[in-house]
């Protein structure tokens, strides 16, 4: 069995980082996070109302929110954060 990051069979759809869009919506969120949708909304009002410092990233279209695939990346430790590569 294959895990979650990586495109699981897992009873998910089999939807992983590694096969998932650039834009995922709140429950494609949250069946690769493995919680509920409802947890999903709500760790994207915590990013919002901390500016960014906790919670699930989010872009807004129009009315509709998408978590972006390469913050979740970032989140999980799968890719490197922002500004990594700067030297200092």
């Amino acid at each position: 069995m294959r895990d979650c990051v990586n495109g699981s069979s897992r009873g998910n759809g089999g939807l992983g980082l590694g096969n998932a869009p650039d834009f995922l919506t709140m429950e494609e969120t949250a069946q690769i996070l493995r919680v509920g949708r409802n947890e999903v909304y709500e760790l994207a009002r915590m990013w919002r109302a901390t500016g960014g410092e906790r919670g699930v990233p989010v872009v807004e279209f129009g009315r509709l929110l998408r978590v972006p695939k390469a913050a979740l990346m970032r989140l999980a430790g799968l890719a490197e954060p922002i500004g990594a590569d700067r030297a200092s």
